[in-house]
């Protein structure tokens, strides 16, 4: 009676976020569904990113495109059941959390291909990663370190702040990245830390992210990097409400994160740390395309231009000229293997 219900549920879901039409079309290529977390694709981050990877495909490769944003995370799963039920030719799971539910999904229809994004699914030995799955990951921590760099080099007070959503591995290996940059710089540096929550709710408050933000502006942070999902948006207006100095510059800074988010607040975003998970999703995507899908990790770092830092029109006044030629000589470095950035997810010895 639960399967059933739970069935039941996921189909409603289905015909909610399709419009009602139920997989009617016969003109695409593959049929792909995506399953957002809970923050939802407009977050204006890293479901935005998954987003805008599935849409590219949508419009490049002819693709057709079916989404759900749950409301909750007892959602997740009827949501992704209803996809592979009907047969999709790709399920995509947008974040870690949907690791334990694409796990289970993913061993009952061994015979549909998943991808997770900054998850990574294993068969029941706990060891080799499942033959069905993509697991998309990112080494955050190198492309955290050169937006350290930057803060570092932009900061009057020595003081940064970093805010984290979920106090998770995941998010230290944002933060070890950030720090360890911002030292190249100025080995003095002092970083304020602080975690929105422990539960997936910590990625959807912003006013939470703003509170933090404020108390670590009043510890003396002047540039706040933020890995919080929808809440670090909070954090973008903290430091719009300290305005700008006499020279119309802002007096506080934040460094966005996973989409470029330099345009959220015009002159108060000294950059974003950008993971291209527009890009995986679209290369997993193609994959199943041209059938040649691969279960398994899928790596992406600043060698395949996973990672980056965001400069546009909307920050080149912002960080000069020297900064950048630094950081781009620590990328390099970095590729090369000359720097090793800790990443807090690896394996201690």
């Amino acid at each position: 009676m639960k399967k059933r219900l739970i069935l039941i549920f996921a189909i409603v879901i289905f015909a909610i976020s399709c419009g009602g039409n139920e997989v009617a079309r016969d003109d695409c290529n593959i049929r792909v569904g995506i399953v957002f977390d809970i923050g939802g694709k407009n977050d204006r981050s890293f479901n935005a990113a998954a987003w805008e990877g599935v849409q590219r495909a949508e419009r490049d490769l002819g693709i057709c495109l079916y989404d759900i944003e749950p409301g909750n995370p007892t959602s997740i799963e009827p949501a992704m059941r209803a996809f592979a039920e009907r047969n999709f030719d790709l399920v995509i799971g947008v974040g870690f959390a949907q690791g334990p539910i694409m796990q289970k999904v993913a061993m009952d229809y061994p015979d549909i291909k998943f991808a997770i994004i900054d998850g990574v699914i294993f068969e029941a030995d706990g060891k080799t990663p499942r033959s069905n799955v993509a697991s998309l990951v990112f080494r955050e921590h190198e492309g955290s370190y050169l937006v350290g760099m930057i803060a570092a080099s932009k900061s009057r007070t020595g003081v940064l702040g970093f805010l984290g959503g979920m106090d998770i591995p995941l998010i230290h290996r944002f933060k070890e990245g950030y720090e360890e940059g911002a030292r190249a710089v100025n080995p003095n540096i002092r970083v304020v830390t602080n975690f929105v929550g422990v539960t997936d709710h910590a990625w959807n408050n912003p006013g939470k992210g703003k509170e933090l933000a404020l108390s670590q502006i009043e510890k003396g942070a002047d540039v706040i990097f933020t890995a919080a999902g929808n809440s670090g948006l909070g954090a973008f207006d903290a430091a719009e409400q300290f305005g700008k100095n006499s020279q119309g510059e802002a007096n506080r800074f934040v460094i966005g994160v996973d989409s470029n988010q330099n345009g959220v607040k015009p002159g108060y975003v000294l950059t974003s740390m950008v993971k291209r998970v527009d890009n995986a999703v679209y290369d997993v995507i193609l994959e199943v395309l041209e059938k040649r899908f691969a279960g398994g990790f899928h790596v992406f770092g600043l060698d395949k231009d996973g990672v980056a830092y965001a400069m546009d029109e909307f920050n080149e006044p912002l960080v000069p000229k020297e900064v950048i030629e630094k950081a781009e000589a620590a990328k390099a470095k970095i590729i090369t293997g000359e720097i090793k950035v800790t990443d807090a997810m690896a394996p201690k010895n």
